[in-house]
């Protein structure tokens, strides 16, 4: 079985969420959250989730991308009961019952995604028509052999020296480019 998890390549997130998901969280698409909200009354950070988010189950925050991996039935069963645990807190389900079919639900439309080898990036734009949101899926795959994709590699290099130079960017700005008289 695979499940979708979020995952941060850069600090991003941090700046365009209210909240940022944790890198690793368990995550659904997350649009029941907005079934109440007025799209085009959203500002900021609000519709930017709105926009592009993916919800992080255990902080309940944003990710713009996600990543599917290997789960577990176990790992399923109990991202249904906290999410399920979630819509009779936070979002005022009506009984326990209506939110575990809800999280069922939710996490099964998660599972759906992710019909792409471990490791394919997904992210969503998701957008208001008519009154109903629609969402649209693309897919981030590594080329050639897979391997757990990172966003950056760091080497360390020994016995070259960076020539030090100094720039004057006023300098420059005032100074007429070559060929020009």
């Amino acid at each position: 079985m695979k499940l979708i998890r979020t995952i941060r390549l850069d600090p991003s997130d941090t700046f365009v969420f209210e909240r940022a998901a944790e890198p690793g969280e368990w995550a659904v698409s997350g649009a029941f959250t907005f079934a109440e909200a007025a799209p085009d009354a959203m500002d900021g950070k609000t519709r930017a989730a709105f926009r592009s988010g993916f919800l992080g189950i255990a902080s309940m925050g944003w990710s713009t991308l996600v990543q599917v991996v290997a789960a577990s039935e176990r790992d399923r069963a109990a991202l249904v009961d906290t999410l399920a645990n979630t819509l009779c807190d936070r979002f005022g389900a009506p009984d326990r019952a209506s939110a575990r079919a809800a999280a069922e639900e939710e996490v099964a439309f998660a599972a759906s995604l992710c019909d792409h080898p471990v490791d394919t990036l997904i992210a969503v734009r998701r957008t208001s028509e008519n009154g109903e949101i629609r969402e649209v899926f693309r897919t981030l795959q590594p080329r050639g052999t897979r391997k757990p994709m990172r966003a950056y590699s760091f080497l360390e290099v020994h016995g070259e020296e960076e020539a030090g130079e100094d720039v004057n960017l006023a300098t420059l700005a005032k100074e007429k480019p070559r060929g020009e008289t």
